[in-house]
């Protein structure tokens, strides 16, 4: 069975999607922690950030650019925003898909545990 993320990628799962391009593809997360809560996946299936090689080096640059640029559109780039990378269990992870959560909009607690 696919990841939630695949299914949502590929239209099985409706998503309030905030962008899409041929590589990435961003919606607002259905239990937002934050004001603005997006979460930005790859449109492919890569398990987690240990499963990242060498030659996806840039695809994390672009996934980081793209944080950016949405923060820019979602009025939150000068007041200040959270980027997050959780992976594997112990670190968060509910959904096996490389994903970064963009979260802003209010003033974050300064301890991240």
């Amino acid at each position: 069975m696919e990841c939630t993320f695949c299914q949502i990628v590929a239209g099985r799962i409706p998503a309030d999607i905030v962008h899409q391009d041929e590589e990435f593809l961003a919606f607002r997360d259905i239990q937002p922690q934050a004001p603005k809560h997006l979460v930005i996946v790859p449109k492919t299936h890569i398990a987690s950030i240990t499963q990242l090689t060498s030659e996806q080096e840039g695809l994390i640059g672009r996934l980081i650019l793209l944080a950016r640029e949405l923060a820019e559109k979602e009025g939150i780039s000068s007041s200040g925003y959270r980027l997050a990378i959780n992976c594997g269990a112990e670190g968060g992870q509910l959904v096996p898909h490389l994903h970064l959560h963009l979260l802003g909009g209010r003033k974050l607690d300064d301890q991240l545990g």
